[in-house]
């Protein structure tokens, strides 16, 4: 009895392990797409506020 819970306690926190990989992998994908769609909406103002200092220093 106490061997089988040994292997259900080992068996558990090998799943605890891999859980936590999706997780990693679903904040890596989360910050991807804040960042897409930060560069996506302020990508043309920062563009707009170069190109005046740009002219500016001309």
């Amino acid at each position: 009895m106490t061997r089988m819970w040994v292997e259900l306690q080992t068996w558990w926190a090998d799943q605890e392990r891999g859980a936590s990989l999706v997780e990693y992998g679903l904040l890596v994908a989360l910050i991807a797409v804040v960042a897409l769609v930060a560069v996506r909406v302020l990508g043309s103002n920062v563009s707009g506020n170069l190109s005046e200092v740009a002219s500016a220093i001309q």
